[in-house]
């Protein structure tokens, strides 16, 4: 059983981050579950804003996994090029769409167990897709949730799965996906890896790593962005 302390401690901030990004959410477009599912693939070591400009062309092209599946793989490089790492990427989402057509009737399947079992697709963005696509409650451990995880106090692990049990155990699972975007957005446009706008930070009063970034308001205002960058 986690601490009393650190699960009223990680509520608070919880509810603080919630009145600091009342429109937190998934950034990645997308309208199905198949839409999410590519355009997590996608998202890999490039912007979620990069992977919007693409997505309307290559779901225009390819608007489900059959389609997909018998694409031409030089035009599927072309439409994702601008995502970086795109041979690579037109490689996974080719043998997703495959797996997708030939184990699952060409549809997402909806069960975690599942999910992990296709091609490019882990824990983390199986997550995403069970949380924002089918609303059941996950937590999607990525670069930016882990290191406010282990800012905040709430866990020391550095093992994604690891983390996202012992966070997992700090909230009721009805907040967990909610739990997820609100930690993602403030890690993109406050809590920076190398320089945390701390003197800004809404949550600052409940953070035990206070002062890991410029304490002065004037000065870490500035390091605030307004919008993710990734």
């Amino acid at each position: 059983m986690p601490d009393v302390s650190l699960v009223r401690r990680a509520r608070k901030t919880y509810r603080a981050l919630g009145d600091a990004y009342p429109d937190a959410r998934c950034e990645l477009d997308f309208r199905n579950p198949y839409e999410l599912l590519v355009a997590t693939v996608l998202s890999a070591q490039t912007t979620d804003k990069r992977v919007n400009l693409v997505t309307p062309a290559l779901f225009a092209a390819y608007p489900d996994p059959p389609a997909l599946a018998a694409a031409d793989r030089a035009t599927v490089e072309g439409i994702v090029q601008p995502t970086g790492f795109f041979r690579a990427k037109t490689d996974a989402l080719l043998k997703l769409a495959q797996a997708l057509v030939e184990r699952y009737d060409g549809r997402v399947p909806a069960r975690l167990e599942d999910l992990v079992t296709l091609p490019g697709v882990g824990r983390k963005t199986a997550n995403v897709v069970l949380g924002d696509a089918f609303g059941i409650p996950g937590i999607t451990v990525d670069t930016h949730f882990g290191r406010l995880a282990r800012r905040f106090g709430w866990t020391t692990e550095t093992d994604a799965v690891k983390a996202e049990h012992a966070i997992g155990a700090l909230f009721p699972g009805r907040d967990w996906t909610l739990l997820s975007h609100r930690l993602i957005f403030h890690g993109r446009r406050c809590c920076h890896a190398r320089k945390p706008a701390c003197g800004a930070c809404p949550v600052a009063r409940w953070c035990p790593s206070y002062g890991e970034g410029p304490t002065d308001p004037i000065v870490a205002a500035a390091l605030v962005r307004t919008e993710g960058r990734a």
